[in-house]
């Protein structure tokens, strides 16, 4: 992902376009996209400023308010499948996918294998 560009840049369009010209017009005299003066002058007509967006960051884990709940499902049961797992999440109301279950237990660095050896 690209960084965003200067509001300095931002600032001098968005005038470019308060002061008449066309957003074609002045995205072609500042090298920029077209669509790129458009957000900018809508961002500003909006909330006053043309400062870019926040960019990436995290997502929040949706599973970890339930880690107690898996931990006590797995113990519990020794033929327990990711999508045996997964639906009874749905039944509480917790709608994620296969991968989200499997990269939880994989971060957790939990384990339900079926095998004799398991209580």
């Amino acid at each position: 992902m690209t960084r965003a560009l200067s509001n300095d840049l931002r600032e001098r369009a968005v005038a470019a376009v308060l002061g008449g010209e066309t957003c074609r017009a002045v995205a072609s005299r500042f090298g920029v996209a077209v669509s790129s003066v458009v957000k900018w002058s809508q961002r500003y007509r909006t909330t006053g400023s043309v400062a870019p967006g926040k960019m990436g960051g995290h997502r929040k884990r949706v599973l970890e308010p339930h880690r107690a709940f898996i931990v006590e499902r797995i113990n519990q049961t020794s033929e327990l499948t990711l999508h045996r797992l997964k639906e009874e999440l749905d039944a509480r109301g917790i709608k994620v996918s296969h991968n989200t279950v499997w990269l939880f237990l994989r971060r957790e660095g939990l384990s339900f294998k079926k095998n004799a050896v398991r209580p």
